[in-house]
């Protein structure tokens, strides 16, 4: 068996994240000790089910939940230290990016696609002409196969994969060092699901650093390097994907991997799926 490959310093990484919202009885632990790395170049994969804290680690990295221990670091730059104009500043330089699961909503449906994909150049300032914002739109498009025709079209003439390939080109408008997926495909049809799964990996090999998140495990099997399992607000096993599928080690990966039968040819039992949840049980005790 071949070696891991030794990837560079990771772009994002997160040690000891802790996360708690909420006031007086409704206060709760939403991540703990939550470590996590992407390096560049690299698509990790991000899976639990819904309520796991996996929206909430994305909203973590870009700074809009607060962080009540622990580092984000982002080109090496711990990011939930700055405060007031450097936090400002940060978000402006655009070097993490997001990807919403809903490509319609993403959009102001009264302005048009080009002008929401341009925004976050005319936000981040420099003095760039109409004209140059509207050349660098065009070049993201092509780099998403989509015409650039398409600019001037308010988000509602275009198809769900239409729109979602123009949110992954509004996410690279400004050169990202990181882009965060949340559920980009679960609102695509299969032939455009492929499309954007295709996608991924050219900018793989562009060299940005992907977080792909996703309640299905089957979904991010054959697009990321690496898959980190998020259940009840830790992560409870990170390895290479295909180690992941074959050899499951928490009970809760187990449970995953079982319940997508499309990946390993069958899928659990009731007396199995019984016995992995007991297991669960025990071990949050």
């Amino acid at each position: 068996m071949s070696p891991e490959p030794v990837l560079p310093e990771p772009v994002l990484q997160v040690s000891g994240l802790e996360v708690v919202l909420g006031r007086g009885a409704r206060r709760r632990r939403v991540l703990d000790d939550v470590a996590l790395h992407v390096s560049a170049g690299e698509i990790v994969g991000l899976v639990g089910e819904t309520g796991s804290g996996k929206s909430t680690l994305a909203r973590a990295v870009l700074g809009l939940v607060p962080v009540a221990r622990g580092v984000v670091r982002v080109a090496g730059r711990e990011t939930q230290a700055l405060r007031g104009a450097a936090r400002r500043a940060h978000r402006r330089e655009g070097h993490v990016q997001y990807v919403f699961q809903d490509p319609l909503r993403s959009f102001d449906p009264d302005r048009t696609v080009g002008d929401s994909v341009g925004e976050p150049l005319a936000v981040r300032g420099g003095g760039l002409a109409r004209r140059e914002i509207a050349d660098a739109v065009a070049r993201r498009f092509a780099d998403v196969q989509l015409d650039p025709a398409l600019a001037s079209r308010l988000p509602g003439e275009l198809s769900g994969g239409q729109r979602q390939r123009a949110a992954v080109a509004r996410a690279l408008i400004t050169d990202p060092r990181v882009v965060i997926l949340d559920e980009p495909v679960s609102a695509l049809d299969a032939a455009n699901r492929v499309r954007v799964l295709e996608l991924l990996t050219v900018l793989r090999g562009a060299g940005v650093a992907l977080l792909y998140i996703s309640h299905d495990l089957g979904s991010v099997a054959g697009i990321t390097d690496r898959t980190a399992v998020l259940y009840d607000g830790r992560i409870v096993e990170t390895a290479p994907s295909h180690r992941l599928i074959r050899e499951p080690q928490h009970p809760y990966s187990r449970l995953l991997v079982g319940s997508a039968p499309t990946l390993t040819g069958a899928g659990l039992d009731r007396a199995e799926r019984a016995r992995l949840r007991a297991e669960l049980a025990d071990t949050a005790r």
